[in-house]
């Protein structure tokens, strides 16, 4: 053994010794904030404050409990200049300390000191003399023998290299689902991670540019930074679908945060189930911005300031008499303020009270509060505001609206034509009240903004929304409601907007959204997809019809194959590629047109290959639609027949967007079998 190999197995035996002294001093804090629990439920308070501290207790020690095995740090700064001047800091996911006040055995990556772990250079060292990087063996739970290797980059010294350990982590095969990229960060992805609470970022991220674990780990920082805004305001993360929720949801824990609320839109405004399908024109309708103007109309018809003549309130010794034209002022001046539509009733109620109220005290003094209260709730005021401003629920807005072509020629007039109106009625026989309405996903979307014209809706302090250059501008609408008075971290790459009404300016959905004036930042440099998939990727870019650089490939490995094939020998095909996949290390998906799915899944299962659906996030093999695939990535995908996943869409539909996307879903390998010509 050299001097050299001696050095580095002394160093290496010291860290696992302080991983070890780590894993100690964790367990005691976890066995700590159990302590605190039982000590908390003794303390003498009042009911309120005792739960509050309970509640408070229970859940660090809940996330304590919870926290996934692994390493404990990933990283080391040795400073020569600053505060911290001589120290040696581990970074990991989480603070270890001995006790509060005892300077951390590892510092979480989210501290302000941490930063430098990932922007310090050879030109700007930020006091750091050594920057440190720890190689893990994949998939350690947490023992100091995975520790296998290090890397020391001596930035006080000018020294800059590339870090092998940061490649063969981004390289490393993908199975299960997605982890954290707490130890890679690049400087480019940690300026928009930390960006301030208050700001909305919208990341535009080529393909296999971590945007969706930027946005997870800007959650995780803000949680850190800002604990008890963000607990107080609530964090949302919005993903496309289930399957995609079901892939992300171990980040967060992984970064020590539970808690945090992952959904999808659908299910975040879902009143009703869905049991009605739009055709295509109707549902583009409905995701028009337009129509958020036709419901308003359609609200506010309901509002008539003459409906109830005069009003007669008598209090047990005199009869108060509010004129038809005074009630009718009230009611325009009210409108006029346009406040949300239970707001504003409320309104009216209250100045009719009010009005009530300066007439009674200039004619025998003052009112007490319980003579205000009695004529607030007087019949004949209840009776005078359901009159000129009556109680409604979305149900009653949508339904008729969608059901009766006069009602909605009204409230469309100038705003959607004939034809338009006509697509967008109900097809078959209208419903005999909202009650037994079948409604339509895209309905739901009409009930919410609706439901938000009746009163604003609970909101979050912060939102990060994946994928969203999907949303139709009603969604961004539905969004933006939820977040009036927080942020937004906004992430997607136009070139991969595959619904109808995909954006195809930033600038556009952002507007919709309620933040026009975000700061849109482009991520270029691809760490997932290879070089060669990319090179192939980047040539349908200009047949997209979207504003959006070409990515660049950091991986110059890779495997790139077509394999063309006579029609009918396409499973057999796919099969042979799949055999020659499963040679090899990592997860294997099989893309294909949705119509296709069920054939090819047959085929494999026939040729003794076993095949899980997307569902199963640790399946060796998954055969995956081509509507479902986006957000998720497998070290070896198996592209089949991309002309029919570009027609699946349709005529005038987003089908190259679509195979865009399935083709950048390989991580190391991609296998293009086809028997169709190929439409790049």
């Amino acid at each position: 053994m050299t001097s050299t190999d001696t050095a580095l197995q002394r160093a290496l035996d010291r860290e696992r010794a302080h991983h070890d002294r780590c894993r100690t001093v964790l367990a005691a804090m976890v066995e700590g904030a159990q302590e605190h629990v039982v000590t908390g439920e003794d303390v003498s308070a009042s009911g309120a404050d005792a739960e509050v501290l309970g509640y408070r207790l229970r859940s660090r020690a809940k996330e304590m409990r919870e926290l996934p095995e692994g390493p404990l740090f990933f990283g080391r700064l040795d400073f020569a200049q600053g505060e911290e001047t001589g120290r040696a800091l581990h970074i990991g996911r989480l603070r270890i300390t001995e006790h509060p006040a005892a300077p951390p055995l590892v510092v979480d990556w989210r501290a302000p000191v941490s930063r430098a772990f990932y922007q310090a250079t050879a030109g700007d060292p930020r006091g750091v003399a050594v920057r440190r990087r720890f190689g893990w063996a994949p998939g350690s739970r947490g023992d100091s023998a995975d520790l296998t290797g290090m890397e020391d980059e001596h930035l006080g010294r000018g020294e800059s290299r590339a870090s092998a350990i940061v490649a063969r982590e981004i390289e490393r095969p993908r199975v299960g689902p997605m982890r954290d990229i707490a130890a890679t960060i690049q400087p480019e992805q940690d300026d928009l991670v930390r960006a301030p609470l208050g700001a909305t970022v919208c990341v535009q991220g080529a393909p296999g540019t971590g945007k969706t674990a930027v946005g997870l780990h800007r959650a995780a920082y803000l949680l850190y930074t800002h604990p008890q805004r963000i607990q107080r305001g609530g964090l949302l993360i919005l993903g496309p679908n289930p399957t995609f929720l079901s892939y992300i949801a171990e980040v967060l824990p992984a970064l020590g945060e539970s808690g945090v609320r992952q959904s999808t839109l659908a299910r975040e405004i879902a009143r009703h189930p869905v049991t009605r399908t739009d055709d295509a024109r109707a549902a583009a309708l409905k995701h028009d911005a337009r129509t958020a103007e036709v419901l308003r109309r359609a609200l506010y018809a309901r509002v008539d300031p003459g409906a109830a003549g005069d009003l007669t309130v008598p209090d047990g010794s005199y009869r108060w008499r509010v004129p038809a034209e005074t009630l009718a002022r009230i009611v325009a001046d009210v409108r006029r303020e346009q406040p949300p539509y239970t707001v504003g009733r409320e309104r009216v109620r209250a100045r009719i009270v009010r009005h009530l109220q300066e007439r009674a005290e200039r004619r025998a003094g003052p009112r007490t509060n319980a003579w205000v209260r009695r004529v607030e709730r007087a019949r004949p005021v209840g009776a005078a505001l359901d009159a000129v401003w009556p109680r409604v629920r979305p149900e009653e807005v949508l339904a008729p609206l969608l059901g009766d072509p006069d009602e909605l020629a009204r409230a469309a007039d100038g705003v959607l034509d004939d034809d338009e109106q006509q697509a967008l009625l109900w097809t078959g026989r209208a419903p005999r009240s909202w009650k037994s309405a079948r409604w339509s996903a895209a309905d739901l979307v009409l009930l919410d903004e609706v439901a938000g014209l009746l009163e604003h809706p609970e909101g979050y302090g912060h939102i990060v929304v994946d994928e969203a250059q999907d949303l139709s501008p009603m969604e961004c609408r539905a969004i933006a409601r939820r977040s009036a008075f927080g942020s937004l971290t906004v992430l997607g790459d136009l070139a991969q907007g595959t619904t109808p009404w995909a954006a195809r300016s930033w600038r556009t959905a952002l507007a919709h959204l309620g933040r026009p004036d975000a700061v849109v930042v482009p991520l270029t440099n691809g760490f997932r997809v290879p070089e060669k998939v990319v090179g192939l990727t980047n040539r349908l870019l200009d047949r997209l019809g979207v504003d959006v650089p070409p990515a660049r490939s950091l991986r110059g490995d890779g495997e790139l194959t077509l394999r063309a094939c006579a029609p009918g020998a396409v499973p057999e095909t796919v099969v042979d590629a799949v055999r020659h996949a499963l040679t090899r290390e990592g997860s294997v998906g099989v893309v294909a047109a949705d119509p296709d799915v069920a054939g090819l899944r047959a085929a494999l299962d026939a040729a003794g290959v076993a095949a899980a659906g997307p569902e199963a996030r640790a399946a060796r093999v998954a055969v995956v639609p081509a509507s479902v695939v986006k957000g998720l990535e497998y070290d070896h995908v198996v592209a089949v027949e991309p002309a029919a996943i570009a027609a699946a869409e349709g005529p005038g539909g987003r089908g190259l967007n679509r195979l865009y996307v399935v083709l950048t879903r390989a991580v190391s390998r991609l296998d293009v079998v086809h028997a169709r010509p190929l439409p790049f």
